[in-house]
């Protein structure tokens, strides 16, 4: 029963927070740009072996965004948000909803990105919530994991120079 609990909207609300901390081997300009320019975002911004098939927005507070992924199985998935904070390069705060099969919205979480630069590399503070149940901010976990490995990837390809 407690199992049940857990997996429910009335596990408690930290339960259903997900912070990951990673820190990448880039300058914070850089990270940022990766975060918020669309052929960046196409690289790494789903989980590996999936495929991103659209991925379109209007990078200002207040602007929508909508990205369409391919599972290795075929599954389609889409999502939107609305951008509610953006502070180059050091923060971002956008709304994410998975979109149904009709693009009808479901539940919406809230996610903070804050970017810090030490020493030439970048530490990222990711956070989304609050999500409907500790099964799905687990399986946000490991979506956001992946794609963070993909992200630290790109980074290591760009330039440094800002030319990127």
């Amino acid at each position: 029963m407690a199992a049940r609990a857990q997996d429910s909207a009335a596990a408690p609300v930290a339960e259903r927070e997900l912070t990951i901390r990673r820190t990448f081997d880039a300058p914070r300009a850089l990270v940022f740009r990766a975060w918020t320019e669309p052929q960046h975002l196409a690289q790494w911004s789903c989980p590996r072996g999936f495929t991103m098939i659209e991925n379109r927005g209007e990078l200002r507070v207040g602007g929508a965004f909508f990205a369409w992924m391919r599972s290795p199985q075929g599954e389609d998935h889409r999502m939107r948000g609305v951008y509610r904070e953006i502070v180059p390069p050091e923060r971002l705060v956008f709304t994410h909803a998975w979109l149904d099969a009709g693009g009808g919205p479901g539940p919406e979480t809230r996610v903070t990105v804050t970017l810090r630069e030490r020493n030439g590399r970048t530490e990222m503070t990711f956070h989304q919530g609050v999500f409907e149940s500790v099964a799905s901010r687990d399986g946000h976990e490991q979506g956001w994991s992946s794609c963070f490995e993909l992200l630290a990837e790109l980074l290591a390809t760009l330039p440094r120079d800002g030319a990127a």
